[in-house]
């Protein structure tokens, strides 16, 4: 006896993720307003925001594309590519720039063969800069796996991504 999802715990696509972003759609009203949210709730579902889920969400909130392109664009944390198991993200924010956070994400493309805002082949390490963290004190500040570590200086940070390497993602 096959035994399968009842079909109102489905998306008529098959894909039970779309059901819950569209329970999030429905929860916000379809209220423009509400695109960022939208797009958290469908980053946490899909782990990124390819082209036809945004095409998807602007059609729900009947938005221009462009508009929900632009959002999903504009802020850091949105990625429009699928992320790699670790991530690094350098500040370059005044503080940081002036106290060698270029110097850093030059080493660190260099090191991992990829440049800011891709992700190495084996998909294992992503490799993004922010505009600013909010870490000026601590400048330069690096973000590894999500933990703001200050102070850094290019041989710290390609250590610290160097045991990403020697954990087999190389």
């Amino acid at each position: 006896m096959k035994t399968s999802v009842p079909p109102s715990l489905t998306h008529p696509s098959g894909d039970k993720r779309l059901k819950m972003l569209d329970a999030t759609i429905k929860r916000h009203q379809y209220q423009q307003d509400a695109l960022i949210e939208i797009l958290h709730r469908a980053s946490e579902l899909f782990g990124y925001l390819e082209l036809d889920l945004l095409l998807y969400i602007s059609h729900n909130l009947k938005l221009p594309p462009s508009r929900v392109y632009g959002v999903a664009t504009f802020y850091h944390l949105f990625s429009l590519a699928p992320k790699g198991v670790h991530n690094c993200v350098v500040c370059t924010g005044t503080a940081c720039y002036v106290k060698g956070s270029t110097v850093i994400l030059t080493q660190l493309e260099k090191i991992t063969q990829i440049h800011a805002g891709e992700t190495t082949a084996n998909g294992q390490i992503s490799l993004m800069t922010a505009r600013c963290l909010g870490a000026c004190g601590i400048a330069p500040a690096v973000v590894f796996d999500g933990a703001i570590l200050g102070n850094q200086t290019p041989e710290s940070v390609c250590e610290k991504v160097g045991e990403w390497w020697q954990n087999g993602t190389k």
